[in-house]
């Protein structure tokens, strides 16, 4: 027997579902996912099983079908309520019926109801969907399969008919009956270079002799207790492209089937600039909910959510300008603040920050979010200030689409930037809040840095605004563009930019191109990019373009089955019935009147089982009953085929543990000593961009503080100048990996030498290099 934990499923109950298998096609920057979950009925009587699983909120669900005893039937996509009511007139008439839909609460979670499988019944159930890959920082496409589902704190306005109000069984991780196969083709003319993943994959083949079409799968019978990841490297990702696909032929005048779709994919060049002397109002709203205690990864001695969250707080703090107004907030079932409103940021306020940043703990018990966002938009705004709000969480919110509504609503006073911190974080909510105010999302895996992610944002956030954004084209006679996607407000500097266009009218021959030009204006100063492409749309079975497009237009009109106004319900209901795409207003279902057998009994219920992970019940936030654990996506867990993000490739082979302990240790020990050199120096660094000479600053240096004053060129200079040079060419000599993270507190220090030392800064500069044996110009630091 396996060990009860409250609703734990005993042994002797069969679990329906056996195996998911996931095709994964990934072509150029689209990902097309083709999930079937395989069931069968084992027990004596008809069973009805339940399934609830996550899917990226990005995802453009198009086509769910069940293969039942060798017969397929496809769903069809309906009203959500005609959709129930179908699929509970079908089982009481003794059919079979499969019902697919997003939860009423978050739109990154699915709920499929198998009805009526009959004893020794099998039935495959398959969904597809698709998706844009959004581009890491080092030019990597990031595909995510969810698997891990976190439990999520209930609001007090939480619907009685969402999937998180049921109490699901769990099963011990060893024991968990079904297991994930996943095997993904790549595509692209710019060539594949490599894919990096965080479990166990089969060495990366190609599958011609120019390198632009390879494959790769996850090892045999993988389970999994993480998100599964891949990162994809092509040899260019940042060329400017536009694909053209060919409309959907005997469709309604006004559908966005009939006409050419294209997705034009741009780079924008857009220069750095200069931040203004006033940069405005930052909030950061921590999450401090019980889930924040644990590793952000499996790895051995992988850190703390939430310390690795103070340790990102104390470094924006350290890289805020001076002159503009701050204010700290941490949010779980309750929230408490730093400051009672925003204050100006100087050395008294930020040495108080800090104070308080070392005694956060994740000891705030749930994750109600929405309480503190009313707190921080009902407080005055502050002139010449806008606000900038920073927030990271583990995402377990239930109710999404009332968060994503509230940030909505006050989109024009703010910018929203933020961070889903480890696997099962809630992407509609991350996602939803920055697209709401034009902002944009990061989620931090194991691979990833939060700091380098954090000081992105924040460059961003200091930027001076793109305006006047426009879209030209230059196309022949007769035919014409109609932009889809929404409006675009906001670019930043090294973002993709990803647009939707319809062009109508008759196309011409093949010899003949099109052009589409973006145009901007930074500072006053004019830019535009352009990129031309054939005028020969291709034929998509499956109208991927088309259906990305459909799905663009939904993320901003589609707020959610109960909040969504009544004019943009229909327009919702328009364009996902026509383009095929699920929406919070339809679903889809599929009925099999083959079997016409009356039902002598209530069906017997089965809920899919969840895995039991490790300290899932201790944490589990207020509102959940015992029982409820981490849910797994499309896939099962198992611990022991989960590795660090490794790179596969031809002439590396299968991926594998290092074996040599010892040297791994010795080199993660150095690793972390140097950085923690490093932050220990950011620590002192003042709000003005300074240093004090001092104890702390001597031992980073490596020298004491006598030695330090001996070798000071001018002795009757203040000391604080000689400590800031000194900090200044250690950062460049001593963090250079970790650049992005420090430049913008180093631009303060650059700042404040400028101002306070004058002439003499370039001896000083030459005698700190002598000092640490240097091999940096001190003149390109000073002139940065």
């Amino acid at each position: 027997m396996v060990p009860r934990y409250g609703l734990l499923t005993r042994r002797e109950e069969a679990v329906p579902l056996k195996g998911i298998s996931v095709a994964l096609s990934v072509y150029e920057f689209v990902a097309g996912v083709s999930a079937t979950l395989n069931y069968e009925n084992e027990e004596s009587a008809p069973v009805e099983a339940f399934f609830m699983f996550p899917i990226d909120d990005d995802s453009a669900v198009y086509s769910f079908e069940a293969l039942v005893d060798g017969k397929t039937i496809v769903a069809e996509l309906q009203d959500k309520m005609k959709a129930h009511t179908s699929y509970n007139d079908a089982i009481a008439q003794g059919h079979q019926a499969f019902l697919l839909e997003e939860d009423i609460s978050s739109r990154d979670v699915f709920c499929c109801n198998v009805g009526n499988l009959q004893p020794g019944s099998k039935a495959a159930l398959t969904l597809k969907y698709v998706q844009e890959l959004p581009l890491d920082s080092d030019g990597a496409l990031r595909f995510v399969l969810p698997a891990v589902l976190n439990p999520r704190y209930h609001l007090s306005r939480c619907s009685a008919n969402s999937c998180f109000q049921m109490k699901m069984p769990v099963f011990a991780l060893e024991t968990l009956p079904y297991t994930l196969s996943m095997t993904t083709t790549i595509s692209s003319q710019h060539g594949v270079r490599k894919v990096e993943s965080n479990c166990q994959l089969t060495p990366l083949e190609y599958l011609g002799n120019d390198q632009t079409t390879a494959q790769v799968s996850l090892d045999d019978g993988h389970r999994f207790d993480r998100d599964v990841q891949l990162l994809i490297y092509y040899c260019e990702v940042h060329t400017p492209s536009v694909s053209l696909e060919i409309g959907k032929p005997k469709t309604n005048a006004d559908s966005l089937m009939e006409e050419n779709t294209a997705m034009v994919s741009f780079y924008p060049s857009i220069p750095e600039a200069q931040p203004p002397i006033t940069c405005g109002e930052f909030i950061f709203l921590m999450d401090r909910s019980g889930s924040m205690q644990h590793p952000l990864s499996k790895r051995e001695r992988s850190k703390m959510r939430i310390d690795i969250a103070k340790e990102t707080l104390v470094l924006l703090l350290k890289s805020l300008p001076v002159g503009c107004y701050f204010n700290v907030f941490g949010f779980g079932s309750t929230y408490e603040s730093f400051f009672q409103d925003s204050v100006r940021y100087t050395q008294h306020t930020m040495e108080e920050a800090l104070r308080k940043i070392t005694h956060m703990k994740a000891d705030l018990g749930g994750t109600e979010i929405l309480t503190p966002l009313n707190a921080i938009y009902g407080s005055p705004t502050i002139p010449g200030h806008p606000m900038q709000l920073f927030v990271f969480t583990d995402g377990e919110v239930t109710d999404t689409f009332s968060v994503i509504r509230e940030v909505k609503s006050s989109r024009k006073q703010h910018r929203c930037f933020s961070f889903g911190i480890g696997d099962g974080v809630s992407t509609s909510l991350v996602k939803g809040i920055a697209r709401a105010t034009g902002g944009t999302s990061e989620f931090i895996s194991e691979k990833n840095r939060m700091q380098t992610k954090a000081l992105l944002a924040l460059k961003r956030s200091l930027q001076p605004v793109v305006e006047e954004l426009s879209l030209s084209w230059a196309l022949p006679q007769g035919l014409c563009a109609n932009v889809l996607s929404p409006e675009q407000s906001v670019i930043f500097r090294g973002q993709r930019l990803i647009i939707y266009a319809q062009l109508s009218g008759p196309m011409p021959s093949k010899e003949e191109r099109g052009e589409v030009c973006l145009k901007y204006t930074l500072q006053g100063q004019s830019f535009e990019t352009k990129v031309a492409f054939h005028l020969q749309p291709k034929s998509d079975a499956n109208f991927i373009i088309h259906r990305l497009a459909a799905k663009s237009l939904l993320q901003i009109k589609d707020m959610g089955f109960r909040e969504t106004p009544a004019n943009d319900k229909k327009e919702v209901l328009k364009i996902s019935l026509e383009c095929g795409v699920i929406s919070s207003h339809t679903a889809f279902i599929a009925i099999n009147k083959d079997l016409n057998q009356p039902v002598q009994r209530p069906l017997v219920r089965r809920d899919i089982p969840r895995p039991l992970l490790m300290g899932t019940l201790a944490s589990m936030p207020r509102g959940f009953g015992s029982g409820v654990g981490r849910a797994p996506g499309l896939g099962g867990k198992q611990k022991k085929k989960c590795m660090p993000l490794k790179e596969t490739s031809p002439a590396m082979g299968r991926t594998r543990p290092s074996t040599h302990r010892t040297n791994l240790d010795t080199q993660q020990e150095g690793e972390v000593f140097e950085e923690n050199h490093l932050v220990q120096l950011i620590s002192l660094q003042k709000a003005d961009g300074s240093w004090d000479l001092n104890e702390g600053l001597a031992l980073v240096l490596g020298f004491s503080v006598e030695d330090l004053l001996a070798a000071f060129p001018f002795k009757n200079m203040d000391s604080t100048s000689w400590a800031t040079v000194l900090a200044l060419i250690w950062l460049h000599c001593n963090g250079k990996e970790l650049q992005s993270e420090w430049d913008l507190l180093a631009k303060k220090a650059v700042a404040w030498i400028h101002i306070n030392i004058g002439p003499a800064m370039h001896q000083l500069m030459e005698a700190a290099v002598d000092l640490l044996k240097s091999t940096v110009d001190p003149k390109s630091i000073v002139t940065s």
